[in-house]
């Protein structure tokens, strides 16, 4: 089994890497057993704080575990969006296109535009650094998408054979609703 030379995975991340090495690595028969390690390893680096990566779900986007033992997303900057089972983008800042003059802002040329009586544009951005992490198209009203909520549990047990030792049965479940509940009740 072929080992991924660590500076091809850190040109990857990078988005350094040339055409010819990522074809390389896409085609490899026998995926590098390390090379998610290898992986978590790099962005780690890459990070100024020192909670432990366990997944990255998006461009400056992570799943963390802390010290305490609590599973947040975690953004670039540092800046947390809370427990990773509940729906980070309701900690975001969001901008909504929804006018013709909006929308024409970011798609050219006009006659490409989205009708916004059929969709509107949500954009995610991070409260601290102001990075943006997310867009979504979507009918006006439509609810926010939980685009990823990953069985860390399963995943690191059945897929990268090396459970995490925090392994409990109900991780993997969507809080966002508890989240909106108690907004609710005015607990935010």
């Amino acid at each position: 089994m072929a080992k991924v030379d660590k500076g091809l995975v850190e040109q990857l991340v990078e988005g350094t890497i040339s055409h010819e090495d990522a074809r390389s690595l896409l085609k490899m028969e026998n995926k590098d057993p390390e090379r998610f390690w290898t992986y978590l390893e790099i962005l780690q680096k890459r990070v100024s704080w020192k909670d432990k990566i366990l997944l990255r779900i998006a461009d400056h986007l992570y799943i963390v575990r802390k010290d305490s033992g609590d599973r947040v997303v975690k953004c670039d900057c540092g800046h947390e969006f809370g427990d990773y089972r509940a729906n980070w983008k309701l900690g975001a800042l969001i901008r909504l296109r929804e006018t013709p003059e909006e929308i024409q802002e970011v798609y050219y040329p006009a006659e490409a535009c989205p009708d916004p009586e059929w969709v509107v544009i949500r954009e995610y951005y991070c409260p601290d650094c102001a990075a943006q992490l997310a867009v979504e198209i979507v009918p006006p009203g439509y609810p926010i998408v939980f685009e990823m909520l990953p069985d860390l549990d399963r995943f690191y047990r059945d897929f990268v054979d090396q459970p995490l030792p925090d392994e409990k049965p109900d991780w993997y479940r969507d809080r966002t609703g508890e989240v909106t509940a108690d907004w609710a009740r005015g607990k935010a």
